[in-house]
This record gives C-alpha cells, sequence and structure tokens, in this order.
C-alpha cells in the first residue's frame, strides 16, 4: 500500500515517517492553506497551526479532497474549524504528551503545597519553623479520566494522596484504587487540589462558573492542564477573591484566549501561578507522536481501524 501525506510538522519528523516500511510519499503543506493538500493528498498530518483559527465559516471547495484521513498531532481538535470533521477519518495524537502533562500537575501540587520559595532563609533573622503543606494524606480530585487524568492518577497515589475521579461516560477508572465520584459538584466539595483534565466542548465550556465554584472546598488548590473554555475566568477570580471560601490558588497552563490581552488581571493575580501553555513539553516528546503516527500507519496499512479516532459528535 502506497501513502501521500502532507504534513504540516518539521523536516526531521517527516524524515523519520518516511522511513516507515510502506515508504510513503511525503508533500509539502502550505502554511497559509494546509488544507489545499486535500486535492493531492491520501493522509493530512496537521498542527494547530495559526491558519486552522481563523474564521473559515465554511469548508473549502475542495474539502475533503481525495483525503482518506487526517490526522491531528494534537490531542485536541477545537482548535480546528467544525468542518473538519467531513474528513472521512480524523484521529488525534491523544496520550502522547500524557506523562509530561502529569508531572507538570504533581509539580504544581508540591509548588503549592510545600512553596519552598517563600520559606527559604537568606538571613539569621529569617530563621523560622514554618510548617509546610503535605501532599501525602490530601485529596486530588480529576475531572476527566482519560489519559492525562489517569497519568495524574497514578502518580498520586504512589505519593499516598487519596485519588478521587469523574469519567462523563460514568465508566470505571482502569487505574486502580481510583475512587469514582457520582458527580462534579461532588468531586470539588472533597479535593484539596483539583485537576481539570477535560476536552473542550460546548457542554464543557465554562463548567467551572460562579454555581460550581462556590462549591469547591474552602481553600482547593485547581490546576487546569485542558483548556482555558472550561473556566469562566471572571467566575475564577471573583471565587479566588473571597477570603471566607472557595478555591484559595489557582495554577492556569491554558487560558481563553491564549494568550491574555496584556494587562489581563490573571497575570498579576497573588493566589494564581500562569503558565504559558508549556505543560505538554511537546518538544521533548516528539518521539512518541512519531512512534504513535507510524504504528498508526502500519495498522491503516493492514485494513485496521488507527487508534484514537475523534467521534464528530462528541468532539474529541
Amino acid at each position: 500500500m502506497s501513502l501521500i501525506i502532507a504534513s504540516q510538522l518539521d523536516a526531521d519528523f517527516n524524515h523519520g515517517l518516511g522511513q516507515h516500511p510502506i515508504a510513503p510519499i511525503l508533500i509539502d503543506v502550505a502554511e497559509e492553506e494546509p488544507w489545499a493538500a486535500a486535492t493531492e493528498a491520501d493522509v493530512l498530518l496537521i498542527r494547530p497551526s495559526p491558519a486552522w483559527r481563523q474564521p473559515l465559516a465554511t469548508p473549502p471547495p475542495a474539502w475533503p479532497g481525495r483525503l482518506k484521513w487526517v490526522y491531528s498531532a494534537s490531542a485536541g481538535i477545537d482548535f480546528y474549524p467544525p468542518w473538519l470533521l467531513d474528513a472521512p477519518l480524523v484521529t488525534c495524537g491523544r496520550g502522547v504528551a500524557a506523562d509530561e502533562i502529569a508531572d507538570y500537575v504533581i509539580a504544581a501540587i508540591y509548588a503549592h503545597a510545600k512553596n519552598l520559595e517563600a520559606v527559604t532563609a537568606r538571613s539569621r533573622a529569617q530563621w523560622i519553623n514554618v510548617p509546610l503543606g503535605r501532599v501525602s494524606g490530601t485529596t486530588i480530585g480529576i475531572v476527566g479520566l482519560g489519559a492525562i487524568g489517569q497519568a495524574v492518577a497514578r502518580r498520586g497515589l504512589a505519593l499516598g494522596a487519596q485519588v478521587v475521579g469523574l469519567r462523563r461516560s460514568g465508566a470505571q477508572s482502569s487505574v486502580s484504587g481510583v475512587e469514582n465520584v457520582a458527580d462534579v459538584e461532588a468531586l470539588v466539595a472533597r479535593s484539596d487540589h483539583i485537576v481539570i483534565a477535560v476536552p473542550a466542548t460546548a457542554e464543557t465550556r465554562h463548567l467551572f462558573d460562579d454555581a460550581l465554584l462556590a462549591k469547591v472546598k474552602p481553600g482547593a488548590h485547581i490546576i487546569n492542564v485542558a483548556r482555558g473554555s472550561v473556566i469562566d475566568q471572571d467566575a475564577l477570580m471573583r471565587a479566588l477573591d473571597r477570603d471566607d471560601s472557595g478555591p484559595g490558588f489557582a495554577t492556569l497552563d491554558v487560558t481563553d484566549p491564549e494568550p491574555l490581552p496584556e494587562g489581563h488581571a490573571l497575570y498579576t493575580h497573588p493566589r494564581v501561578r500562569l503558565t504559558p501553555h508549556i505543560s505538554s513539553n511537546h518538544t521533548l516528546v516528539r518521539h512518541r507522536l512519531l512512534e504513535k503516527v507510524r504504528d498508526d500507519i502500519s495498522r491503516f496499512a493492514r485494513g485496521e481501524a488507527p487508534s484514537d479516532i475523534v467521534d464528530p459528535v462528541r468532539g474529541y
């Protein structure tokens, strides 16, 4: 089987892809109109470049052309226009960066719990016995038990934390030791650290609104590694500004929009740690993506379904 693959990824990645045993033909993609390759390629390998974020309300005239398959290097497809899903098959890079993102979450939990910078002694006068926060014995709540959520759960359990989780499908977690809860309200009321790892869909937009944030355990730490749209940012700031209830701190690797406008209050809020969407550490896991894409090409060539097919109805 011969495949023509139009790829938006870098030359080194494409070189590795070209070494696949079926010897695919790699062709260039025009950055300003990556969808135009649909007229020439069987497979379109894409990344969330600026061109895809333009307001293309209707599909290009030839879309999906001769394409058999669209492969998104990112796990989420919310960066792309809805008509992308008109392609015969759409898959994504789900799980590639799960371990890196989970490490970020655990780093954020420890940074908040221990906060060593705040207690560092730089003079004799600062040699003061200050109690540190704990991780062992606390409760980590995970909203979304997909690849990222499960990777966080395994780490949390290993650290001696209790882990509670919520899966939108209602299915039990495959990670032994995770307690499944009935709803997100119960989860946020119990959790010391609340990890958001759900896809961005119409149903999850502003899931964390005023009403839900009011149910958060007082002083809890919210960590968002999903999408900025899952949190109503104005509601979050109102909740953080309350001293008597609600969350005490938020670590946000994602915002809505990205980046935030200059001067936005989240940049300087004393109870917010804001990082520029770096938790995936994507440049250091590119080899994992290559392995995944190569394996999926092998499946496709054998007439089998590739991994992580996107459901057009659910949007992930």
